[in-house]
């Protein structure tokens, strides 16, 4: 194909170079299963039975492959590596959240980060710092959601 790049669209194909990763212990233990398994777990540990129950009972057959992929990825490799414990992962995930305006997630994960052990003066803080680095209109709506979520989470 005329302009295509080197071996797009013709029949010989190029033997596979190593990638820059090759050699290096990527947690190959790691199988789908143990994920999955080790997902499903930290997602309980950390959203609450009720949510996940909820998310499964939910489930289609057009949302299974997506409910299977996060439960893998998200929960079973990226929440379970030792690099970082929950609390941090949970200040990182507000502020993920805030800076790409996923609000749909931000209270839910609101009352995970107090799972995980934040305070709400903790929570205050992450949210502080957004409005620095995001936006304070960011900041504004996300200290909105975070005060009903957390309010739900202690209505005294």
């Amino acid at each position: 194909m005329p302009g295509a790049a080197p071996g797009v669209g013709s029949r010989s194909r190029r033997r596979a170079e190593p990638g820059p990763l090759a050699g290096f212990n990527l947690r190959p233990e790691r199988v789908d299963e143990d994920r999955r398994h080790d997902g499903f777990a930290v997602r309980r540990q950390v959203l609450g039975d009720a949510h996940v129950d909820r998310a499964m009972a939910g489930t289609t057959a057009f949302t299974a492959d997506f409910q299977d992929l996060i439960t893998r990825y998200a929960w079973g490799e990226i929440w379970t590596r030792p690099g970082l414990d929950r609390r941090s992962r949970s200040m990182i995930t507000l502020t993920a959240l805030v800076a790409g305006g996923h609000w749909d997630e931000l209270a839910m994960h609101v009352r995970a980060a107090v799972r995980n052990g934040l305070t709400a003066d903790e929570i205050k803080e992450v949210l502080l710092q957004t409005a620095i680095y995001c936006s304070v209109p960011s900041a504004n709506r996300a200290f909105k959601i975070a005060q009903e979520a957390l309010n739900e989470e202690d209505p005294a």
